[in-house]
């Protein structure tokens, strides 16, 4: 062969073991999958400990429930219900006392990171509905015409 097909060759071979050399020196040694496989994917051994100090912040929908019967029941009976409360209204840890208080984001963004209108109809993602936020009413506030708990439903006025 001729040396223009060599040089790239030798070129391509030295980056792939330059690669594989830093590999050794940059990734600990307790970095893997360890003994339980991809149950917890690629993890640090040595990290272990300091993700068990972890607060956990997200409840389940049961946590709502016992204060917000009625939404949750909306909301199981509704296109929605595979949706946990926290996904829309944030982690139920920092939930105030005084629920008055508490903060609820009515932003469009919020809508449309699911309702963005994609073509793909054979994913998952592609079978919800979606709206192109550019024209689909810009200026109002999804809950103006929509409920959330339940779509299907008229938003209460």
């Amino acid at each position: 062969m001729k040396s223009h097909v060599w040089r790239p060759l030798y070129v391509v071979i030295a980056i792939v073991v330059l690669i594989l050399a830093a590999r050794v020196w940059f990734v600990p040694r307790d970095f893997g999958i360890q003994e339980r496989g991809y149950m917890y994917g690629w993890h640090r051994l040595a990290n272990e400990a300091d993700w068990k100090q972890v607060k956990v912040k997200y409840r389940t929908a049961e946590y709502c429930k016992e204060c917000h019967r009625d939404k949750y029941d909306d909301l199981k009976r509704s296109p929605h219900a595979k949706i946990m409360c926290e996904n829309c209204h944030g982690p139920a840890m920092g939930h105030p006392p005084d629920p008055p208080t508490l903060t609820i984001d009515r932003s469009r963004s919020l809508c449309i990171r699911c309702h963005f209108y994609l073509p793909y109809k054979n994913s998952g993602r592609g079978k919800i509905r979606g709206i192109d936020p550019a024209t689909h009413h810009p200026e109002a506030a999804c809950t103006m015409c929509h409920y959330p708990h339940n779509p299907k439903r008229e938003a209460k006025r």
